[in-house]
């Protein structure tokens, strides 16, 4: 299942590849009349100083089934940087083989490498199967926000998970 997945930081070249995600996404989400993502606004993003964000692919034999793009933030409570995940898609083809999973484990890694205190995300009301998901690994949904976090023993344990 997930063991086959391998982790690697997107480059330029991947630029092609990282829209072809995103407007799957929109696709998905019922918000692809609002991409105004380009090659050359992602290339002046993703890849020149300041960095708005980082992206990650996994792969298993060669080909890119997940995608996630992350940035950091600040938690003036903790008084340390959090994690917040933008994006995260997973093919449709390659759904339900763990591959979702494997990637939050990754960004929880992350996460606490880099002296995280939190990580953050939102998902849209109506995906339920999304919302199942996340809860099941820990997440909890935010007081009159839809945002998941993961702090704690929670975001501890994920980063552990195999």
């Amino acid at each position: 299942m997930t063991s086959a997945i391998t982790f690697r930081k997107a480059s330029r070249d991947d630029i092609p590849l990282i829209l072809s995600f995103i407007k799957d996404l929109a696709e998905y989400e019922k918000l692809s009349h609002e991409v105004e993502a380009t090659e050359e606004k992602l290339e002046a993003t993703l890849f020149e100083q300041p960095l708005a964000g980082e992206v990650i692919f996994g792969s298993v034999m060669g080909e890119e089934v997940v995608m996630a793009l992350f940035f950091h933030n600040f938690s003036t409570f903790l008084a340390k940087p959090g994690l917040y995940l933008e994006d995260l898609y997973v093919r449709e083809n390659q759904r339900g083989k763990g591959y979702g999973k494997a990637m939050l484990i990754e960004l929880a890694r992350i996460a606490k490498s880099r002296g995280c205190g939190r990580f953050e995300w939102s998902v849209l009301d109506w995906n339920s199967p999304a919302i199942h998901f996340y809860e099941s690994l820990g997440a909890k949904p935010m007081d009159g926000w839809t945002t998941y976090r993961l702090t704690g023993n929670a975001l501890d344990a994920l980063a552990a998970m195999e």
